[in-house]
Order: C-alpha cells, then sequence, then structure tokens
C-alpha cells in the first residue's frame, strides 16, 4: 500500500511540475502578435512614428476639427486626383479614426471598387519604394515633387507594366490595379489609400498621418 501510494504521490508531483514548465515556457515567450517581433511593416506600423492624441471614436463626423490643418489646407489647394479611376469624390467615405484591431486607427480611407480597376496617381513625383508586406499586400510609396508628402498604395492586385523605383510618375497615370492582397478580405477588392507628411530626413517609412478624406472631398 506504502509503495502505491509513493508512486501516485511520485506521478501527481511530475505532472504539476511539467504543468509549471509549460506555463513557464509561455510567459517568457510572450504573445504570438507582439508588435515587438512583427518582422513586416506598412503604413500602419512602419510609417506610425509620431506620437498622437486623437479620439477613439469609430468614425470622425465631416465636421470635426481636423489634424495638421495646414497640411491638410496645402493639400486640398492642390485638388489631387482621386486614385481610383472612376470613383466619384461623393462616393468617399472617412475611415481615418476607425479602429482596426485593439491597438491602432485605420488612418487612412478605404476606396472601394472591382477588382483591377486602374489605380492612378493622385499627382507628379516620384516612386520612392515598391514594398511587399503581410498587412499591405503589394503597396507603393509616392513622394510628391517637393519630397514635403508622401502617398501609399495598398491591397494591389499588380503594379502597372514597368513601374520601378526611383521612376518619375504623371498626375493621373496608371500605377497599379485594385486588389485584395495582404489583409484586405478577398471578397472585398479596395484600395487603401494613406498620406504622409514626411519627416527629416525623408524615410518612405516614417511621416505623421494626414487623413486623406478633407484632401480629397
Amino acid at each position: 500500500m506504502r509503495r502505491a501510494t509513493s508512486r501516485r504521490i511520485l506521478v501527481a508531483s511530475s505532472m504539476v511540475a511539467g504543468a509549471a514548465g509549460a506555463l513557464l515556457a509561455v510567459l517568457l515567450a510572450g504573445p504570438r502578435d507582439s508588435p515587438a517581433v512583427r518582422t513586416t511593416t506598412d503604413q500602419t506600423t512602419a510609417l506610425r512614428v509620431v506620437p498622437e492624441t486623437r479620439s477613439e471614436t469609430p468614425t470622425a463626423p465631416d465636421d470635426e476639427d481636423d489634424d495638421n490643418d495646414d497640411a491638410i489646407d496645402t493639400l486640398r489647394k492642390r485638388r489631387l486626383t482621386l486614385p481610383v479611376q472612376g470613383v466619384e469624390r461623393e462616393a468617399l467615405r472617412r475611415t481615418f479614426r476607425e479602429r482596426r484591431g485593439s491597438d491602432r486607427q485605420h488612418e487612412a480611407i478605404d476606396i472601394i471598387a472591382s477588382r483591377d480597376t486602374p489605380v492612378l496617381a493622385v499627382e507628379d513625383g516620384t516612386i520612392a519604394k515598391l514594398f511587399l508586406s503581410k498587412p499591405g499586400g503589394i503597396t507603393i510609396y509616392q513622394f510628391d515633387p517637393s519630397q514635403s508628402y508622401a502617398y501609399y498604395y495598398a491591397h494591389l492586385a499588380r503594379y502597372a507594366a514597368g513601374l520601378r523605383e526611383q521612376a518619375r510618375v504623371e498626375r493621373g497615370q496608371v500605377i497599379g490595379y485594385v486588389g485584395t492582397t495582404g489583409n484586405a478580405p478577398p471578397d472585398a477588392p479596395h484600395l487603401h489609400f494613406a498620406i504622409f507628411k514626411l519627416t527629416d530626413p525623408k524615410r518612405w517609412w516614417q511621416g505623421t498621418p494626414i487623413d486623406p478624406y478633407p484632401v480629397l472631398k
């Protein structure tokens, strides 16, 4: 009887030790989705460098005071071309402050369109980077002529033929096509379009997000 009891105690002790070891391994490993260990970048992570204190309201009303008023006024005066061919300004919807996940805001505008609809350069400029990322899929970073602002086009189906980094592009030029690459829902093709005010030095992955809605509307 004593031998059986000792055996049961030994087995129970081993099980407890095993469970404790497994728990310790999980705690040391940390959460799987921790931002500190993400290796892919897109405008919602790599470019969100300047701290912001915006409201967490899902969608801001159209008449709400906008951040970065000077930049918005400057860009409005340029009358940027809508980046998706055939879309009317009245069809745009403000999504800049909508939540994406539990820890970030959208900081962009989603423009719904049919798959393979041409994506257009919003103004003259230079292709700063052609980039493939897990969140954004096939993406383009374009600098404006003064290298003050970056325009970001994401979830593309493909690039326009011959597009390359450091190439000069003109307003209205086809640079890509609407798709669902990256983390876009496969049944909801759209262009994820963002604007950033570049910081010094001019890096394609760094800048202050500007709400595209009042600029394009």
